[in-house]
C-alpha cells in the first residue's frame, strides 16, 4: 500500500507540472513561475527528512556517539517543520488569483490545473507526516508490534498538523518565508502588527481550524487503511 501512495502521489506532483506548463504552450500565454516555485518547495521537505534519515543511519552504522546522531536528528526535524507548510500552501492557490485578462485561458482549464496542484500538496503533506510518524512509532515503541495503536503517535500527528496550517497562514497572508525566521524580532514584529489588525485574530484562528480539520480528515482517510494493515500485520 505505501508502493502505490508514494507512487502515486509522485504521479499527481508529475501531472500538476505537466499542467502547468502545457496552460503555457497550448494557450500561448507566460509560465506562471510562481506555482512552479511552489510546487518545487511543496516537495522538498520530503526530500529533507530522507537525508536525515539517511545520515542518522549512516552515524550510527559508523559507530559515532549517540548524542551526535540525537542532535543530527533533532535539528533535521526542526529544518523539515519549518519546511513542511510549504507542501500544504498550494492549497492556497485555489483563489486563483494568477489569471489576467486578455489570457485566454479557460476557466475549466485552470480549475483542473490549480485543483491537481492543490492535491498535490494535501498528499505531499499527508506523505511527510506518514513517514515522519512511522519514525516516531519505531523509535518511541521499539518493542511494539502495533506501534500506530498508541495514541501518542496520533498526538504528534495533530500537532504537525496543526504547525502546518499555522506555517500556511503565515505564508499566505502574513507573507513570511521559512527563512524569515532567521530574523526571529522582525518576525515577532510583523506578526504583532497583523495580528493587531481589527478581526485580523479571529480570522487566524477560523483558518487555521478549518484548515487543521480538513488535513486531519484527509489524514485519516488516507492513512487509516494503511496502518490497519500494519497492525493486522502484526
Amino acid at each position: 500500500m505505501l508502493t502505490w501512495l508514494f507512487g502515486g502521489v509522485a504521479l499527481l506532483n508529475v501531472y500538476a507540472l505537466a499542467l502547468i506548463l502545457l496552460r503555457a504552450l497550448v494557450y500561448r500565454t507566460a509560465v506562471y513561475r510562481p506555482m512552479l516555485l511552489n510546487l518545487g518547495l511543496s516537495i522538498v521537505p520530503v526530500f529533507v527528512l530522507g537525508a536525515v534519515v539517511l545520515v542518522d543511519a549512516t552515524l550510527l552504522a559508523a559507530g559515532v556517539t549517540p548524542w551526535v546522531v540525537t542532535a543530527v536528528a533533532v535539528l533535521g526535524t526542526l529544518v523539515w517543520l519549518v519546511l513542511l507548510p510549504n507542501a500544504g500552501y498550494l492549497v492556497t492557490e485555489l483563489n486563483l488569483n494568477h489569471r489576467k485578462d486578455g489570457e485566454g485561458v479557460p476557466l475549466w482549464y485552470d480549475i483542473v490545473a490549480v485543483l491537481t496542484l492543490a492535491l498535490s500538496g494535501v498528499l505531499n503533506t499527508v506523505v511527510n507526516v506518514l513517514v515522519a510518524q512511522m519514525l516516531y512509532a519505531v523509535l518511541r515503541y521499539p518493542d511494539d508490534d502495533a506501534p500506530f495503536t498508541r495514541p501518542g503517535t496520533w498526538v504528534a500527528v495533530a500537532v504537525v498538523l496543526v504547525l502546518v496550517t499555522v506555517g500556511i497562514y503565515l505564508g499566505r497572508y502574513v507573507r513570511f518565508n521559512s527563512w524569515d525566521l532567521l530574523h526571529p524580532t522582525q518576525f515577532v514584529r510583523k506578526l504583532a502588527r497583523h495580528l493587531r489588525e481589527p478581526g485580523t485574530l479571529g480570522q487566524a484562528l477560523l483558518f487555521c481550524v478549518l484548515h487543521s480539520v480538513l488535513l486531519a480528515l484527509v489524514y485519516v482517510v488516507v492513512v487509516g487503511p494503511i496502518t490497519t494493515v500494519f497492525v493486522r500485520g502484526a
